[in-house]
This record gives structure tokens, C-alpha cells and sequence, in this order.
């Protein structure tokens, strides 16, 4: 099992920036790929950004430009920093961890954008 715990989420204006974390731990062997998803009430969840064991990155369409997502493998963790933001980043944040196969979400944390 992958235990992730997030932090980071918040109130921010738009034009604000954020960063997440999100810190893996437990069974962290093997771990093929971190990312990030978020979702809106009603919603279904959707990807925001993927970073692979291998470093490459990638980028919902949305967001490619502003976010970054960066990985620091001694500390085990997964980033998201968010910059410019809109209010239509508003959402519930997941951290995502995928092993031989298997997903690993986190609790997730709010972020709110106000205009």
C-alpha cells in the first residue's frame, strides 16, 4: 500500500499563486508515475498533470503554461505549483500515485480561486 498525504490547498485571488504537495509513503517501490487530479462537484474527476519515473511530464491543456509539476525522489514527494490562476482552477485536488498498475489517491485539498 501508498499512503499520500497532501497539503498546500487554500483560498487565493485570481492571478495568485499555489503550490501542493503531496508526500508519499509506504509500500513506495516500484512507483511508476505521480500526478495530479481535480474535480468539481458534479464533476467527474479529471487529470492536471503527470510526471513519470523517468522525469517526463505532461499537461492538461487547460493549465499547460502556468503549472508545474516537479518531483523531489529523496523526499518522495510530488509538487504542483500553480501560478496565474483563474476560477475555473477552483476544485478538490487529488494526489495520484500509480504502482505496477495500481492507483493510489490521496484525501484531497480544496483550492479555491476567487475573482
Amino acid at each position: 500500500q501508498v499512503q499520500l498525504v497532501e497539503s498546500g490547498g487554500g483560498l487565493v485571488q485570481a492571478g495568485g499563486s499555489l503550490r501542493l504537495s503531496c508526500a508519499a509513503s509506504g509500500s513506495i517501490f516500484g512507483i511508476n508515475a505521480m500526478g495530479w487530479y481535480r474535480q468539481v462537484p458534479g464533476n467527474q474527476r479529471e487529470p492536471v498533470a503527470v510526471i513519470i519515473s523517468g522525469g517526463s511530464t505532461n499537461y492538461a491543456d487547460s493549465v499547460k503554461g502556468r503549472f508545474t509539476i516537479s518531483r523531489d525522489n529523496a523526499k518522495n514527494t510530488v509538487y504542483l505549483q500553480m501560478n496565474s490562476l483563474k476560477p475555473e482552477d477552483t476544485a478538490v485536488y487529488y494526489c495520484n500515485v500509480v504502482k505496477w498498475g495500481n492507483n493510489f489517491w490521496g484525501q484531497g485539498t480544496q483550492v479555491t480561486v476567487s475573482s
